[in-house]
């Protein structure tokens, strides 16, 4: 009896739950049955009239669509604002064949993902996801798994954004209008890229506004046509980037007008107007600059070259990028290390296990690497900001950490009102590196980074740091009396003072501000750490000493400053060129150095339209992404860095389809640079379209390539060129040589005279070995030039000059070169051929001098004493150049790193050593002679020499005895070929 009762329950419950559910379903339906629709609706005649519109109705009813409008668009803002940061697994897959993984429980529970029940799990899993395959609607239910519901809620609520923006948009909302403009074109990942869409409400908003972005976003599809959505027409790009620039609220616009004047883009080169925009631009970029804490906003953080990252255009070794001091650049070391399998979580560990064990100088490098948010900072000082190729993502709660731990070894107890009693008697390493973190720790204090900004504070850890001449602790008690931060009344004398001391230590930003004090911007206590880039204030006579201010501005840009300093030179020579009076040759030259260092300014000051920034953080320059961190975002609808951690915890093809979308993203921000004249995004986009990477070109084993990719390719190596990027110049002789790209209409000859053209312009550099080869190989073959065999021997030794590790190649090419001259004289030619035979020095020097010898000579004799001064041990410490004048590495981190555990193992070394060890090592060494007694195994050049001339005269020889034969063939062949045309005569 038991049983049926609890049936009878079950049933009961049952019945109950389904008549619930009903009531509830009725109650939430349309009360009037379909049938009965019909009644309900009373006759015509039957309807009561309209009340007579009037216009309080009307005004009543406007302000309803207005309020209306409003709601819809709001809320339409918050539906894509938290798109923008949805996980990974909510993000609609841009490919039908993207397929979520099974749940790490079912993993768990079944580790063997070989077997049974595994493969029929993981076979479902796939099934699900096929729009062929349905799952009956119980089993669906049970396991059809959360993330496909999820994603599509994910689609609904995207598609009901745009259900609302375009519902605002009919009622009449222009801001809606803009909304849908930006979601089209730069979306979030759960929206499609819509080009169209997005021209045409740019372009409705553009008409009903005159926004400058909507002008200028205009301008940027007329120019490239991206997408397809317009056709290109540079004239009507200029009109709408015109338009947006004459708003004067669009610094992006400003720049886009000032370089197509600059460079001649669809306009005349005309510097004077170029530099009006181009200086318009940097004062906005200074006005952002100085609306920021004391010294200054963070100056975001380096751009970096994708191809920086390859080794450069050509590779490692054969560009200009990677060879020569520019090997010493950041983004070659962390090229570098990234091929030899190092990672920054790596030297974070590294320096982390250090730092924990009380080691001051890793605790130090941990919290600088936290500070500026950079494995690589620049070389300027902390107010240069950092690189952004290691960039890891500022945390100033980890620095100060590191950076107290250090100095409560100096200083246990603060006291505001006496900074250095208390002190502790260390030892003169752990002083200073305690002086170095007390001048952080004042600079974080001072500008409130990370802690409540307090400037009595900051002054107790500048004067700390000071104690022990730290350059960085007295720049800030500079700026404190300077700006009059804790007294009401400014101490322009003790300022100077402290920016003397700092800048004879080579401080960038205090050079920087002795050379405002000079040039007059100091002068006026109003002014004060104050921002008056035309000193309304002081008259030209007032202005002080120009000659002096220039000197410290200049010396500022040699050690490293990379903004202010620049600006101020650009005003020195823009005012010299807008001088009537000056020569007109001078005023050219002025215009041309004001340009260019106000268009550096103004791109690196682009806080507010960071596209470069954005495109390096889509794009993952840095390789170390935010685990699922989300970092401040671009203020704009679409968060950047929120999308970049969306890709970051990525699962499968799901994260594999996102990423697709933000390097896309990416592309087309990099774009945006490049129209606004950014020599990086310009060399990016050239690379990521570079269609002269094949060794097997013009074969049947590549494809040929796309010319209009090519051309888009070339056009952006063209304008990279310009910028003086000697690699970016070889390119665009390749393209040229090599016929792609360029228009069909141009003949053979003429591309080879510009090929020619390039790599004579990348010779003069001095730098490109490859330029130098190709211009060899040219004069050799005649090619777009006259051919020459000297010349070519010249350009050919020039690349194993400039270049060691063209040895080979320049050997093979020499080789050929004299086989060829020797055929050349051996056939009759009349040209003077090469000799294998060397002449005297002097005599040598009068048969084969040639203009600019001269200079060359010098500069292999420099270089040559300069190489001495670095074998012979002319280095300073701590990336300073010593008293000698060597040159010295920049401080590297992950070097740095190295050169300690190498010190760390050699030390162990030596005391294995001096325990009287001797490994196998040793037995090793001895029995191969290995380094350390190099003298067996090395080679003499003279016997170098003897064996390439023995090679040379032995293929030499068998040429010669080929051609014997060759012609004694034909004295035998001519009697019978005589004899044979008689006979057949006589016949005839």
């Amino acid at each position: 009896m038991p049983r049926p009762r609890q049936s009878a329950r079950k049933l009961t419950l049952i019945a109950f739950f389904c008549v619930a559910v009903s009531t509830v379903y009725g109650a939430t339906a349309d009360p009037t049955p379909p049938e009965q629709a019909g009644a309900a609706i009373p006759a015509v005649d039957q309807m009561p009239l309209a009340a007579p519109v009037t216009e309080e109705s009307k005004a009543r009813s406007e302000q309803v669509e207005v309020t209306e409008a409003q709601k819809a668009h709001a809320q339409a803002v918050r539906i894509i604002r938290a798109l923008s940061a949805l996980p990974p697994s909510q993000v609609i897959p841009y490919h039908t064949d993207s397929l979520p993984r099974p749940p790490a429980i079912i993993s768990s529970l079944f580790p063997n993902e070989h077997g049974l029940i595994a493969k029929t799990i993981r076979v479902g899993y796939q099934l699900r996801n096929q729009q062929w395959f349905k799952f009956p609607a119980w089993l669906s239910r049970r396991f059809g798994g959360r993330t496909g519901r999820r994603r599509e809620e994910t689609r609904g609520r995207a598609l009901k954004a745009i259900d609302l923006l375009e519902h605002a948009i009919e009622l009449g909302h222009e801001d809606a209008l803009y909304t849908m403009a930006e979601v089209s074109l730069f979306p979030p990942p759960a929206l499609p890229l819509n080009v169209s869409r997005a021209f045409d409400h740019y372009s409705r908003h553009a008409d009903l506004t005159g926004n400058a972005t909507s002008q200028a976003m205009l301008g940027f599809l007329y120019a490239t046509g991206y997408g397809g959505a317009v056709e290109i027409n540079q004239a009507q790009s200029l009109l709408h980037y015109t338009f947006a620039a004459l708003s004067d609220k669009s610094q992006l616009a400003e720049m886009v007008v000032g370089y197509r004047y600059w460079a001649g883009i669809g306009v005349n080169e005309d510097c004077m107007t170029a530099l009006t925009w181009y200086e318009r631009a940097a004062e906005k970029a200074m006005a952002q600059f100085y609306d920021g804490p004391p010294g200054g906003r963070t100056l975001p953080p380096s751009t970096t070259r994708l191809s920086d990252l390859d080794g450069g255009v050509y590779g490692p070794g054969a560009s200009v990028a990677s060879t020569g001091s520019n090997s010493a650049r950041s983004v070659v070391k962390a090229a570098n290390s990234r091929a030899a399998g190092e990672t920054w979580e790596d030297v974070l560990e590294y320096y982390q296990y250090h730092a924990d064990r009380g080691e001051v100088d890793f605790s130090y490098r941990l919290g600088k690497i936290f500070y500026h948010g950079s494995v690589y900072a620049a070389s300027g000082g902390a107010a240069s900001g950092a690189e952004g190729v290691g960039w890891i993502g500022r945390d100033f709660h980890k620095a100060r950490i590191y950076f107290v731990s250090i100095t409560k070894l100096v200083w246990p107890t603060n006291n505001i009102k006496a900074p250095l009693v208390n002190k502790k008697e260390v030892d003169e390493h752990v002083g200073v590196t305690g002086a170095i973190a007390a001048g952080y720790l004042g600079r974080m204090y001072l500008r409130g980074e990370g802690v409540k900004k307090d400037a009595k504070i900051a002054k107790m850890w500048f004067e700390r740091g000071a104690e022990y001449g730290d350059r960085e602790s007295q720049q800030g008690l500079a700026l404190i009396y300077r700006d009059a931060l804790i007294d009401a009344k400014p101490d322009l004398g003790k300022a100077v003072a402290y920016f003397t001391a700092a800048a004879g230590q080579d401080l960038a930003e205090a050079q920087v501000q002795l050379g405002k004090y000079h040039y007059g911007e100091l002068r006026d206590p109003l002014m004060t750490g104050r921002r008056n880039v035309k000193a309304e204030h002081c008259t030209i006579a007032d202005m002080g000493d120009l000659a002096r201010a220039t000197v410290f501005f200049e010396s500022a840009l040699r050690h490293g400053s990379p903004f202010e300093a620049y600006y101020y030179i650009a005003e020195i020579h823009s005012n010299q060129a807008h001088n009537q009076a000056t020569l007109d040759i001078h005023r050219a030259g002025s215009c041309g150095i004001a340009v260019s260092f106000y268009k550096l300014v103004a791109e690196r000051g682009s806080w507010k339209d960071d596209m470069m920034g954005d495109a390096e953080r889509l794009w993952d320059i840095s390789g170390l992404r935010s685990k699922g961190k989300i970092v401040a975002g671009t203020g704009g609808v679409v968060s950047v860095d929120a999308r970049a951690a969306m890709v970051a915890s990525g699962n499968g093809a799901v994260s594999g389809a996102v990423r697709e979308l933000e390097k896309e993203a990416a592309k087309l921000r990099w774009w945006l640079a490049a129209e606004a004249g950014s020599e990086v995004a310009q060399n990016n986009l050239a690379y990521l379209m570079d269609q002269d990477k094949s060794a097997l070109r013009h074969t049947r084993f590549i494809p040929t390539p796309s010319n209009d990719t090519a051309r888009l390719a070339l056009t952006q190596w063209i304008r990279s060129a310009a910028q003086r990027n000697v690699d970016a110049l070889v390119k665009v002789g390749d393209y040229y040589y090599h016929g792609i790209g360029v228009s069909e209409d141009e003949s053979r000859e003429i591309q080879l005279e510009k090929a020619f053209g390039y790599y004579q312009g990348a010779v003069e550099t001095q730098i490109s070995a490859l330029a130098m080869w190709n211009l060899g190989w040219m004069y050799e073959h005649g090619a777009g030039c006259a051919q020459d065999f000297h010349l070519a021997k010249r350009y050919y030794d020039m690349a194993l000059e400039t270049n060691s590790e063209a040895y080979f190649p320049v050997l093979l090419s020499l080789m050929k070169l004299y086989l060829r001259s020797f055929w050349y004289t051996f056939t009759g030619g009349t040209e003077k051929s090469l000799t294998l035979w060397g002449l005297p020095s002097d005599e040598a020097s009068d048969d084969h001098w040639y203009l600019g010898r001269a200079k060359e000579e010098f500069k292999k004799r420099w270089s040559g004493n300069h190489q001495g001064q670095l074998d012979s041990g002319n280095v300073g410490e701590d990336g300073k150049i010593d008293e000698s004048g060597g040159y010295v590495d920049d401080d590297d981190p992950v070097q740095w790193a190295r050169d300690r555990k190498r010190e760390e193992l050699e030390r162990l070394q030596a005391e294995h050593d001096a325990d009287g060890g001797f490994g196998p090592d040793d037995y090793f060494d001895g029995a191969t002679n290995r380094p350390g007694s190099r003298e067996g195994i090395e080679r003499d050049d003279t016997l170098d020499d003897l064996i390439f001339m023995a090679v040379l005269f032995g293929i030499l020889g068998v040429l010669i005895f080929m051609r014997t034969q060759y012609v004694a063939r034909l004295e035998q062949q001519q009697p019978q070929q005589r004899g044979q045309d008689e006979a057949a005569g006589r016949q005839q």
